[in-house]
């Protein structure tokens, strides 16, 4: 009777213990401050794929919402490989903006607060060309979330972020090689 007991027991434990695991692993529970891009950056997925997962029509999410954060299919992995390896290639005009300007709120399209969060790199892009949430390699700038638009940034024109206002005088106007990842 003992070692039946504790053999369902050990069962139990077994079924329902390691389950949990994988489960609270392909989830995530939004906190205050968080955004669509710094939950993607952090599971290493893209703002799309987080809108598609879990049904989202636009950037907005809530504190305690339960996000999925990964796709357990193989059929999905396999495609997050091969489209993690593929870019399309633009030579953009690149200027370059704060959010440290009157009248600027420093919350980009997709609801990042750059105010908040001023080292991270993030660009303004034409979402016609450029798809809000896909992760950008920008020649001179580095690895950036395309996370915002603007009345100017049309077609193959980008603004980088950059905390620093006389830094960002000083990137001015340069024409730039950028990878688009997919």
């Amino acid at each position: 009777m003992k070692k039946t007991l504790i053999t369902m027991i050990t069962a139990c434990f077994l079924v329902f213990g390691f389950s949990g695991v994988s489960s609270a692993a392909s989830t995530y529970t939004v906190k205050k401050g968080d955004t669509l891009w710094l939950i993607a950056n952090k599971h290493n997925v893209t703002v799309k794929q987080l809108q598609s997962w879990n049904g989202l029509k636009n950037n907005t999410i809530k504190p305690k919402q339960v996000l999925k954060v990964t796709k357990t299919t193989k059929k999905a992995t396999a495609k997050k490989a091969s489209t993690s390896q593929s870019y399309k290639t633009y030579t953009v005009k690149a200027t370059a903006y704060t959010a440290n300007c009157k009248n600027c709120s420093g919350i980009t399209a997709t609801g990042l607060n750059l105010k908040k969060n001023p080292s991270v790199k993030a660009i303004s892009v034409d979402p016609k060309l450029i798809p809000l949430g896909s992760k950008v390699y920008v020649e001179g700038y580095g690895t950036a979330i395309a996370a915002d638009t603007g009345g100017a940034i049309k077609g193959k024109k980008i603004d980088v972020f950059i905390s620093s206002k006389s830094k960002a005088l000083n990137w001015g106007v340069k024409t730039v090689k950028i990878k688009v990842y997919q």
